[in-house]
């Protein structure tokens, strides 16, 4: 089979080389053509080298074009994969800091809260540009596998005003397919589940084994388990009090709602430093930032490593590969995939990107009515949905009001801050980004005037609850492995890590 992948943000590292690994373990695809394109330039090489080393060391003989040309790298491509931060580390950085004045204190900040819908402003902004070019050079048809974060959010703009054909991808539920399995004494292949919601807060409705529904044994298996008990206390609780357990990490899903992080003193009693996915406040930035400068400074060491081996058993669970291999080959796939509601859940809007079962096979990529989620989590889920309705039509529109009117919907925002902190909170957000939201400069003149002029509320010099240092190269150096497999990753908290950051 001959036809065109292009990646976009390839200079991510750790989504990059094991997806592309993932689809060249196919036998089928050793003569696709792939394409590469990133705006930084120094990271492209770098990926683009190692994983070109790869390619030739499993014997094929593929060429990958790497540009900083977008269009060219789009142009007759029939899937892209979107690994985009917009951005990147600085603007992630204000995501988490500029919000922590406020006394909001995020562990990610990537898809919901005041980092969640900043991102989204700016990934909405690129990837409305990126569609453009999608629809003008790529080939008819094609098809946008999204992994970049707000997942909802960005998903739901390239379809309905990208006006291209977007799948959004995340390997939640595999992570809370793994923990259920092994918190009910199983091996994963063992329990079969059904997932439903939206992005980050989707919902295990069915775990069965052998035809046996076990879902009313999940709240004491969790209870009882040695680890989880310590590690998953937000989802163990949400478990208990809405009766499902939900796909998203402790750390993750503490921030999507007002009850656990809006009061310091009692943050530390729901979260667990062992992982940064389990709480820590802006975990997900430290990680980021410390495989960032370790794969940059470590880089020459990864090209004497022995290459990627791109076999069925070395493959990942994430769904890009799979999804292609079901649309060319027409082999079955069973995932679950975010997509334009349509219906599928019905106490769910319509225009909402949710997550839900999702079939691929030659036919093409089908998803079967769900029917009503239970009303407690479709309640949660719509709190959501509502705020990303609003960041959606900000961030297209440029519509300040609508910004800071989904500021204040937001869950934890309006936990923690009253009108008048949001409003100049946003206004901080606003200029600090500027540069990567030519939507708002209006907006953002107006908000430069009121922080000159008007008398602002005073702000805290807060670190967050659980905050650790990011390590220094040397630091990391001394396990060079795990510093190693955290740059590497896709997912980045799979592993528990062996130490930590102090704090």
């Amino acid at each position: 089979m001959s036809f065109k992948i292009t990646f976009i943000g390839a200079g991510s590292i750790g989504f990059t080389r094991s997806l592309l690994r993932d689809l060249l373990s196919v036998p089928e695809f050793h003569q696709i053509e792939v394409a590469f394109t990133d705006i930084n330039s120094q990271n492209l090489h770098m990926v683009t080298e190692l994983c070109q080393r790869d390619i030739q060391e499993n014997g094929l003989d593929i060429q990958i074009h790497s540009t900083t040309n977008r269009r060219e790298a789009l142009r007759g491509a029939r899937y892209i994969f979107s690994v985009v931060r917009i951005g990147g580390l600085e603007a992630f950085q204000q995501d988490v800091d500029i919000p922590l004045k406020y006394g909001i204190d995020q562990c990610v900040g990537d898809t919901l809260c005041a980092g969640g819908i900043m991102y989204g402003q700016r990934g909405i902004a690129g990837m409305l540009e990126i569609c453009k070019d999608i629809r003008e050079v790529a080939e008819k048809d094609c098809l946008l596998l999204n992994y970049a974060n707000p997942m909802a959010m960005i998903t739901w703009a390239c379809n309905t005003y990208g006006r291209v054909r977007t799948v959004g991808l995340c390997h939640g539920v595999q992570g809370g397919h793994w923990q259920i399995a092994k918190a009910l004494g199983y091996k994963k292949e063992e329990v079969d589940i059904i997932c439903a919601g939206i992005n980050h807060q989707t919902w295990y409705i069915s775990v069965k084994h052998k035809g046996e529904e076990l879902r009313g044994q999940l709240l004491r298996a969790f209870e009882n388990h040695p680890e989880f008990s310590k590690t998953e206390k937000v989802r163990i609780d949400m478990l208990r009090r809405f009766g499902y357990y939900s796909t998203e990490s402790n750390g993750h899903l503490s921030e999507y709602v007002p009850w656990y992080r809006k009061r310091p003193e009692e943050i530390n009693e729901w979260i667990d430093l062992g992982s940064w996915i389990n709480g820590e406040t802006g975990g997900y930035l430290r990680v980021c930032r410390e495989g960032r400068n370790w794969f940059e400074t470590d880089f020459p060491n990864w090209m004497k490593e022995p290459a990627m081996e791109y076999t069925q058993d070395d493959r990942s669970e994430e769904h890009g590969s799979y999804i292609i291999e079901g649309l060319e080959t027409g082999r079955v796939y069973r995932g679950h995939f975010n997509v334009v509601n349509n219906g599928v859940i019905s106490n769910l809007p319509d225009d909402a990107i949710i997550e839900a079962p999702g079939y691929v096979d030659g036919n093409g990529i089908n998803t079967p009515h769900v029917g009503d989620l239970p009303l407690g989590c479709a309640a949660v889920c719509n709190v959501s949905i509502s705020v990303q309705r609003l960041a959606v039509e900000a961030a297209v529109s440029g519509d300040d009001i609508l910004l800071r009117q989904a500021m204040m919907m937001d869950p934890l925002i309006g936990a923690v801050c009253n009108p008048h902190e949001i409003w100049q909170m946003t206004d901080e957000m606003l200029v600090a980004q500027e540069k990567w939201l030519p939507q708002y400069t209006e907006a953002i003149k107006g908000a430069k005037k009121r922080l000159k002029t008007e008398v602002l509320i005073p702000t805290k010099d807060y670190k967050g609850a659980a905050r650790l240092k990011v390590r220094t190269v040397e630091e990391m150096a001394e396990n060079r492995e795990e510093a190693t497999k955290n740059a590497s990753a896709a997912d980045k908290a799979k592993e528990r890590p062996s130490s930590v950051g102090e704090l």
